[in-house]
């Protein structure tokens, strides 16, 4: 079973499943076809942190996907350059891509099959064509002048036939021939498939890719060398967890946010929730949210490089101390707690609330990119799920000859060297990508996730309880109207925030909002259909289920 946020990803990872491959193989070949099919959400400049059940093992297991900042890429530099904040598209926020790397660990450790079986998908996509979905067609027109003006590179992909139509067939040769040397270089050093999963990752990390990046970013003066590609590679962590009734849930460490889906549920263990798209647990679950949220502002960060309170910031007594701040009211503060007694930090921009920038600055400009997500589970009992991001083709211009964009998530440090979250050498920035895993009574069970940035783990969060507290299947979860607030910071450039709003879908009802209006919420109606991307699947007792995205009529889930 392949739950996707692209039909085409969903097809290749089910493909693989039968030709015999495992999850982990699916999960691979269904990453590499959405770096192709999906290039304004993803590529293989970006990353990607996977959390996965390996039923061999019985373990939970998460791979680190999230390169690090340049060794050249220091708060000294940035201010140099007259900035106090990392931009957010260009060279400048470019960390080491770590997509790659991710997805070839996980296929030498866990998968089964060869390179060239989880590849060819992608390179028949790339170099045959797909059709474009409305939003990527939308996305380049809205940079065109961009790509013909200032990304030359960009242009002669993007804008090689003029200005791609929805549904025309796309093709990015320059990718696939990018995909097939890694292949015939992997394969000329060895026969072994383990030996050519790890050439494939020096081709990447130490060949031709990364002397190509390395000569583009010192050409256009980007922070990024072809020595810090050859210093890093994906690894294996333990995730962090959260016993929440009969279920356990699994998430990537403060590095991600993914312990804010946590803190949110000891949170909300406090409240009568009342029905679904009742009023009552939309504000309980957003004013726990402010809270959870104000801490990642305060704590959290690479754990590698800082030490993040995270016991302190899961521990039951300490939710219970930060739950009695929910009232009636909406609040309008950013409010971090004390975990430990320590004294929470915020960058100075986020201490006064009339000074924060405004709502969602630069959410509808053309760089803005988004996330994809992809979840597999197999007949034996494996499990994955992995939110893959960055790279986006309409942030960073195309690096010639290999079809693709380098990332920008360095956007998401600080310039302010006494918080967590600072930029350093080396260092992750804390992402928003978090994938989730949760089991029930002790056996492994759901996988799931969803694109979104800030709003992830509040989109997830409602799936989970809508299917865990409220007993709506995995479809009706995801189905069911969702909400989310914009109380905080934005992980991106501008940083934007709006305290006290909320962007609700309509169909929780008139009565429901002019409450929540009531309470002091500043309510946006965002439609219908318009909010969360997620994606799930599950094994119920032997039986495989998956869920997918109605919204934007793009996510499949498919499964025999």
């Amino acid at each position: 079973m392949v739950s996707s946020t692209h039909w085409l990803a969903s097809a290749t990872g089910m493909a693989i499943l039968e030709a015999g491959g495992n999850a982990f193989d699916a999960a691979v070949a269904s990453g590499f076809a959405l770096q192709v099919v999906e290039p304004h959400l993803n590529g293989p400049g970006g990353e990607v942190p996977i959390i996965g059940h390996s039923a061999d093992r019985d373990s939970v297991f998460v791979v680190d996907g999230q390169g690090p900042a340049p060794e050249g890429a220091t708060i000294e530099r940035f201010r140099e350059l007259g900035l106090d904040l990392v931009p957010g598209t260009g060279l400048l926020p470019a960390c080491v891509p770590g997509a790659f790397g991710a997805w070839l660990l996980l296929l030498a450790e866990y998968g089964t099959m060869r390179l060239r079986d989880v590849l060819a998908h992608a390179i028949s996509f790339a170099r045959a064509g797909y059709p474009l979905v409305p939003r990527i067609a939308s996305t380049i027109a809205l940079v065109e002048d961009v790509f013909r003006e200032q990304w030359p590179s960009s242009a002669e992909i993007y804008l090689r036939d003029g200005l791609p139509a929805a549904g025309s067939i796309f093709r990015n040769e320059d990718l696939a021939g990018c995909f097939e040397r890694i292949v015939e270089e992997a394969e000329a050093a060895s026969s072994d498939r383990d030996e050519q999963i790890e050439a494939a990752r020096r081709v990447f990390y130490e060949g031709f890719i990364a002397e190509q990046i390395d000569s583009f970013s010192t050409e256009h003066e980007g922070f990024l060398r072809d020595s810090d590609l050859a210093a890093w590679r994906a690894s294996f962590e333990d995730p962090v967890s959260l016993s929440y009734g009969d279920y356990e849930v699994f998430k990537c460490g403060p590095w991600s946010q993914g312990p804010v889906f946590l803190q949110q549920l000891t949170l909300l263990e406090g409240f009568d929730l009342g029905y679904a798209a009742s009023a009552d647990r939309i504000h309980a679950t957003v004013e726990c949210a402010k809270l959870a949220f104000a801490d990642r502002e305060s704590y959290y960060g690479d754990p590698r490089s800082v030490d993040v309170p995270l016991a302190e910031l899961l521990d039951r007594s300490y939710a219970k101390e930060r739950r009695a701040l929910v009232g009636d009211r909406a609040s309008r503060e950013l409010r971090p707690g004390s975990p430990g007694g320590r004294v929470p930090v915020l960058p100075p921009m986020l201490l006064d609330a009339d000074r924060m920038p405004g709502h969602l600055a630069g959410a509808g400009e053309p760089t803005r990119g988004d996330t994809c997500h992809v979840d597999v589970v197999d007949r034996w009992g494996n499990m994955v799920a992995a939110t893959p991001s960055g790279g986006w083709l309409q942030s960073s211009p195309v690096v010639p000859g290999l079809g693709f964009c380098l990332g920008t998530r360095a956007q998401m440090f600080w310039l302010d060297e006494r918080l967590p979250n600072s930029l350093a050498p080396g260092k992750r920035p804390r992402t928003t990508l978090t994938p989730s895993f949760a089991t029930r009574d002790g056996e492994p069970y759901l996988a799931f996730g969803t694109p979104g940035g800030d709003t992830q783990d509040q989109w997830s969060l409602n799936f989970f309880l809508n299917h865990v507290h409220f007993g709506m299947d995995l479809q009706e979860a995801i189905d069911a109207p969702t909400f989310h607030t914009n109380h905080f910071p934005s992980s991106f450039f501008p940083r934007a925030a709006a305290p006290g709003q909320i962007e609700v879908e309509s169909r929780v009802g008139p009565e429901v909002i002019e409450e929540l209006r009531n309470r002091g919420h500043e309510v946006i109606d965002a439609g219908p259909w318009a909010l969360g991307r997620l994606c799930a699947v599950a094994r119920d007792r032997g039986v495989l289920k998956g869920a997918a995205n109605p919204r934007g009529m793009q996510g499949y889930a498919i499964g025999r």
